[in-house]
This record gives C-alpha cells, sequence and structure tokens, in this order.
C-alpha cells in the first residue's frame, strides 16, 4: 500500500493572516477627487467647456450664457432678501456645474433656480422651495414679457400680471418641483458635495482692513483714494463673479487682481 503523504503547508510569509484580511475587507474606497480646484492658467481653455468642445455654443455665445443667467441669480436672490454671500455662492455653484455639462443637454433656469436652493442652504440663509419657485418663475416670467413687449408696438398691459404665479397643485408645478430637487443632486454629485467657497470680497476686506490698521487713512488725501480704491474694488469683484474666473483662478488670486485694477485707475 502507498502511504498517503499530506502537502506541506504553504510558508508563512505567504499565507495571508486573520488580521491582514481583516483590514482589507475593512479598508474604505478612496475619497471622491476634487475636479474643481482652479486649473493652471497654462491648461485652461474657454475651448475646452462642454457646450464650446460639442459645438453647442461659441465661447462668446457661452459667456454671455453664464452672465445672463448669473445675473438672474442675482436679482431672484435680492426678491428672495438673500444675502450677497448666497448668490455669489450660487453663481459658483452654477459656473462648476456647467463646466462638466452642457448648456444643450441642462435647462439652465432650472439648474440656476437649484443653485439660489442649494446655496441658501449652504450659507445658512434656507429658504421654502415653493418660495424659490415661485419668485424665480415671477422674475423669469416678467423677462419673458419685457422682451415681447419690446418687439410689440401695441402691448396689452391688462395681463401684465397673468401666469406670474404658478398653482401650486397643478401638474406643472409639481413635474418643476420635481426636477429641481433632481438638478440640485446632480449638482452636489457635479461638484463633489464641495460646499465651502471662498470669494474674493472676503480677501479684498481683509486688504483694506489692513491698510486701515496701518493708518493709511491718515492724510486727506489717502483717505479719498482709499475709499476710491474701495468702491472700484466691490465693483470689480462683484463683476468677476459673472464669468468663470472661479474655474482657473484661486479667490485670493483674483482678490489680488482686482486690488491693483483699483488701484491703477
Amino acid at each position: 500500500l502507498k502511504k498517503m503523504q499530506r502537502q506541506p503547508p504553504p510558508p508563512p510569509g505567504n499565507r495571508p493572516s486573520n488580521n491582514t484580511a481583516m483590514n482589507q475587507s475593512q479598508q474604505k474606497p478612496p475619497p471622491p477627487s476634487r475636479p474643481f480646484l482652479p486649473i493652471a492658467p497654462s491648461t485652461f481653455s474657454e475651448n475646452d467647456l462642454p457646450s464650446v468642445k460639442s459645438k453647442f455654443k461659441t465661447v462668446v455665445e457661452e459667456r454671455s450664457l453664464r452672465s445672463k443667467t448669473c445675473r438672474f441669480i442675482e436679482e431672484a436672490s435680492k426678491a428672495l432678501k438673500l444675502p450677497p454671500l448666497t448668490y455669489y455662492t450660487a453663481m459658483v455653484f452654477f459656473h462648476r456645474f456647467y463646466a462638466v455639462h452642457s448648456f444643450e443637454d441642462k435647462e439652465r433656469f432650472e439648474v440656476a433656480v437649484a443653485c439660489i436652493l442649494l446655496a441658501a442652504k449652504t450659507e445658512e440663509s434656507p429658504k421654502k422651495l415653493v418660495t424659490v419657485i415661485q419668485e424665480c418663475h415671477k422674475l423669469k416670467t416678467r423677462s419673458a414679457k419685457r422682451a415681447t413687449t419690446a418687439n410689440t408696438s401695441s402691448p396689452n398691459s391688462s395681463n401684465s400680471a397673468a401666469g406670474e404665479v404658478l398653482d401650486n397643485t397643478s401638474r406643472e408645478f409639481i413635474e418643476l418641483k420635481e426636477r429641481i430637487l433632481l438638478h440640485e443632486r446632480v449638482i452636489l454629485h457635479t461638484i463633489g458635495f464641495e460646499l465651502s467657497i471662498d470669494h474674493p470680497h472676503k480677501y479684498i476686506v481683509e486688504i483694506e482692513t489692513m491698510y486701515r490698521n496701518k493708518q493709511i487713512e491718515t492724510q486727506p488725501e489717502n483717505a479719498k483714494i482709499m475709499q476710491k480704491v474701495k468702491v472700484d474694488a466691490h465693483r470689480f469683484a462683484n463683476d468677476s463673479m459673472y464669468l468663470p474666473l472661479c474655474l482657473q483662478y484661486e479667490s485670493k488670486t483674483i482678490a489680488a487682481a482686482i486690488i491693483y485694477m483699483s488701484a491703477i485707475q
């Protein structure tokens, strides 16, 4: 009879220990990447934006759509009595969203409303969804009527308020509400849940405070110059939010350029 021989056990170095197997099973997946950190100026090109790359819009048309929608976000936020920080954050969300998606695929009005809703929550100034939708719809309807009136020789003023308010129980309103809630979730995933936003205004105020503490305004001529720089800097900062500069540069860099531009005016 042949003797049964057992196979020798594998060497200790090749056998996974229980602790190793347990650690491998408990390992968490790597955190999601943050694709919206400012891109190096040497590599950034507006020609690579989805709407331009797909030839749906030119670079000039892309800028125009962004500017018009950011103006809508600002006007709607003021109607909702939201602080400036909230609609600046909403604009950044909007720019970041359309750095990944095309204007052809996503309706910009609904995305803008979702950006306002999300920014209001982020900046601790929340508004009810129904209120946000109604105010934004009023603004959109009025803008459309103004455009129609400008092209019509005899406008009918009797129906100026018609269609500005949606019925909360109507199918149109319910479907719009569902689409905006869906857009809000898509925006969160698109921006990688990066909700902490720095704006150039913060650094402009810090620079102003620094110069004030150094008593540069002690002389009358310096006080007058500093006041002009302050006014121009805030005006440039507000205008910069209409452009996709936040996709390319950090807020501190934008603030430094704004202060320089204001000082050489």
